[in-house]
């Protein structure tokens, strides 16, 4: 057994970041400040941004349908809907 605390997390962080939506996902976390504000301004939008950027992780690590990713992102709201279709393919 490994003694580093973090090794599960990191394992978990490679399942989703080489799953079914690796490349949604690596656009998603290469978003500057910039662009999301340019989306949503506001102390709200970073927020949203990091559940979002949760919930793709999770739908790419379960290899979830297109469909039930778009129906969690609009579970968030017009901020995250707003962010996903600037960065994602995904019809919302």
């Amino acid at each position: 057994m490994s003694n580093n605390r973090f090794d599960a997390m990191f394992q978990e962080a490679d399942v989703a970041f080489n799953g079914k939506y690796k490349d949604e996902l690596n656009r998603l976390t290469g978003l500057s400040r910039e662009e999301i504000d340019s989306v949503v301004p506001g102390t709200e939008d970073l927020r949203v941004y990091s559940v979002l950027v949760k919930v793709v992780e999770d739908a790419s690590r379960k290899n979830l349908s297109q469909a039930k990713l778009a129906s969690n992102i609009r579970e968030l709201g017009d901020v995250a809907i707003k962010i996903a279709e600037k960065a994602l393919d995904i019809v919302l």
